[in-house]
């Protein structure tokens, strides 16, 4: 579901609407909802028609040996409503691809907008699971994915990534047929803020163990030895960082910010704090500091081959990252900086080119 636009992960489906919608694309929407089913008025601004359809959550489906996250978006009502016309069609990630086991589907033009890459990103959780279920469950699904993603890489007329480095990694897999699209943005306006409370943000999505993980890491090996406030912000924390953040003297849990607090924190934060080892997609939380904040740390996992090094401070063990945080803190966010972001990522990140690059590639 492409909205509301209440976090990350949906700020390319529903941009990228918008703006294929404003170059004249006739667009019908099929779209996932995991609970009840309420229509949004606003999707119909940028699409011909929107039909909405259950996710499958059914236990039964995690011991099928299609992964979960495509057979529980199986449906057949989806299915029927395809086949009425013969327009390509655009997948929102391997989620959505169901459908290319289908032989009804075999001639028409398909497409996969790649988010990152599945099967390693499962991996990478599975690796920071502790409960056992989780584990097994994250261990199997990308065991499956990378079956699964091998198994449809010559059935897809393009794989459309959001990053670079995945179509790098997904051409060594063997992938002949993709294309490179940067992903689709609010219209956010760089500016410099005044100086307030000087203070460094970490904000995510704490549910995923990962994030997680890497909050209570920032936390123990390098806010523990700086003298300023930490903050963390983000959704769902468990009782095991409510209890060691709400003991601290210099560190604060936001817990479920709605999206203008968390706005309001990535402005007022002196400091951004983007660390991550995952070695796909692109991180918008970066992309949010980038545009909307001041100072950003990020280590070199994060930045790789994404052309943004030059608008960040990088540093990558505990020590380096404690010794840059010491160093921004002194120096304010200049009037130059602010520049350069600007002219930076409005070349990398522009709605209307990237729109017609995809019009270009999936309808020629």
């Amino acid at each position: 579901m492409p909205y509301p636009v209440i976090y990350g992960g949906v700020f390319d489906l529903f941009y990228k609407l918008e703006h294929l919608h404003k170059k004249g694309i006739h667009i019908h929407l099929h779209c996932f909802v995991y609970d009840k089913i309420q229509e949004q008025n606003e999707l119909t601004k940028y699409c011909a028609t929107v039909n909405y359809y259950k996710r499958n959550k059914n236990i039964l489906s995690l011991f099928s040996n299609i992964p979960f996250i495509v057979f529980s978006r199986k449906n057949k009502i989806l299915f029927n409503n395809l086949l009425k016309d013969n327009y390509p069609i655009l997948m929102e990630g391997i989620h959505c691809s169901y459908l290319i086991t289908n032989k009804k589907f075999t001639h028409r033009k398909k497409y996969i907008r790649l988010h990152n890459i599945e099967s390693i990103y499962y991996a990478e959780i599975a690796k920071a699971e502790k409960n056992l279920f989780k584990k097994w469950y994250y261990k199997r699904e990308s065991s499956l994915l990378k079956k699964y993603e091998n198994s449809i890489k010559n059935k897809i007329d393009s794989f459309i990534c959001v990053a670079q480095k995945d179509e790098e990694t997904i051409l060594k897999f063997g992938f002949t047929n993709t294309n490179y699209v940067p992903i689709f943005l609010p219209n956010w306006a760089i500016t410099t803020s005044s100086e307030g409370e000087k203070f460094c943000l970490y904000h995510g999505d704490l549910s995923v163990v990962t994030n997680e993980e890497t909050a209570l890491w920032l936390y123990n090996n390098v806010f523990k030895k700086v003298n300023t406030l930490f903050i963390i912000a983000g959704k769902n924390p468990s009782e095991k960082i409510k209890k060691i953040i709400n003991n601290s003297s210099n560190a604060k849990l936001i817990s479920n910010p709605n999206n203008n607090e968390m706005q309001t924190l990535i402005a007022a934060a002196h400091v951004n704090i983007i660390y991550a080892e995952s070695v796909t997609g692109i991180k918008l939380k970066l992309l949010n500091a980038l545009f909307n904040g001041k100072h950003c740390i990020t280590n070199t996992t994060t930045v790789s081959k994404t052309n943004l090094e030059v608008l960040c401070k990088i540093a990558d063990t505990a020590e380096e990252i404690k010794n840059m945080v010491e160093i921004v803190l002194t120096q304010s966010f200049t009037n130059e900086e602010a520049e350069l972001r600007r002219q930076t990522l409005k070349n990398i990140f522009n709605n209307e080119k990237s729109a017609q690059r995809l019009i270009n590639i999936v309808w020629k």
